[in-house]
């Protein structure tokens, strides 16, 4: 009896050898199979039949989430009727290891006569899927990685890799950047990381703001507002622009240090001036990391140098769990 760790890296250095020389042997036929999908009007259907279904669902995931509209279409279904979801700019990626796929085949034809471009990933370019084929990307000789050589293993191990290759190279051509990903990735953190505070801080009429020129006294009698209450007052100078920030903090140092006789000196005199802000459009992983580092509690954020709303910590937990490290360590006044 082998034993199990020995045969588990067996199988994927004999996956992973495989990778290896179809990336190799790859040539123009790839980049022609990129460009295709770069200029096809429609969308790119994926279709394969048992395992190499399976990876046709995972690449029509990748590339509907980089970039390229996709969809599975499975060839069973395809032959009763399913056939009519394709369109004549849609685009059609068969993966067929042998190239002989029953249902496959017998809708090549028809699809045909649609004037649909097809692209194959099959082992041989004289295959049926093959001579079907206005670009093939072939798989060679490959074999599979279990003891009895049987089950799709290697084959579809490369047929993954290939389509992800595929994917993410149009997507780099496209110019797919991190904010694009984002708005195809709303929910889950992958989606809060890449999305910006536009989305997530707290709009200008839900913050504390003030003229500069006020003393400490009349901002906090004057400028109170319902609803959730930020530890932070924005603070305004003639032109509108913030000038500074007085945070709750900064209010229990007054009283502490028994400088009672301030609450009447204009607020400028005691605010932090220049703190750290983040403009409109920044990433808000990049405003909760720059939160993190400077160990600060409030984040204004700006547009042109006016206050546009404010990300506050506890906004953050709620939000990003995953940050509520921060919390813990402890955070001072927004400077």
């Amino acid at each position: 009896m082998s034993d199990p760790l020995t045969l588990a890296k067996k199988i994927l250095a004999l996956e992973a050898q495989a990778i290896q020389e179809v990336a190799a042997r790859l040539d123009l036929r790839f980049e022609q199979a990129v460009r295709r999908i770069l200029r096809g009007k429609g969308s790119l259907i994926v279709s394969g039949i048992g395992k190499a279904g399976l990876i046709g669902q995972k690449l029509v995931a990748t590339f509907s989430s980089t970039g390229t509209p996709a969809h599975f279409l499975h060839p069973a279904e395809a032959i009763h009727g399913d056939l009519g979801r394709i369109h004549e700019k849609d685009i059609v990626l068969f993966l067929s290891r042998s190239g002989e796929t029953e249902e496959i085949t017998r809708i090549l034809p028809s699809i045909r006569q649609m004037g649909v471009p097809i692209l194959a990933v099959t082992a041989s370019e004289t295959s049926t899927l093959g001579r079907y084929a206005e670009i093939v990307l072939p798989l060679d000789r490959l074999d599979e990685a279990d003891s009895l050589g049987l089950a799709p293993s290697t084959s579809t191990a490369v047929m993954l890799a290939l389509g992800d290759a595929l994917a993410l190279v149009v997507s780099d051509l496209r110019g797919f950047r991190a904010e694009d990903f984002a708005r195809f990735h709303p929910g889950g953190a992958l989606g809060r990381k890449l999305s910006l505070v536009d989305d997530y801080c707290r709009p200008l009429d839900q913050c504390r703001v003030a003229p500069d020129t006020e003393t400490v006294r009349e901002v906090f009698v004057r400028h109170s507002i319902t609803g959730r209450r930020s530890g932070a007052i924005l603070l305004l100078d003639e032109d509108g622009r913030l000038s500074g920030i007085f945070t709750d903090s900064d209010l229990a140092k007054l009283f502490e240090r028994h400088r009672d006789h301030q609450l009447d000196c204009p607020i400028r005199d005691v605010m932090t001036v220049k703190p750290t802000t983040v403009q409109l459009g920044s990433k808000m992983l990049d405003a909760v990391s720059l939160m993190g580092r400077r160990r600060i509690s409030e984040l204004p954020v700006l547009d042109d140098g006016f206050p546009h709303g404010l990300i506050d910590i506890t906004d953050v937990v709620a939000v990003f769990p995953e940050y509520a490290e921060f919390s813990r360590v402890g955070f001072r006044r927004a400077a």
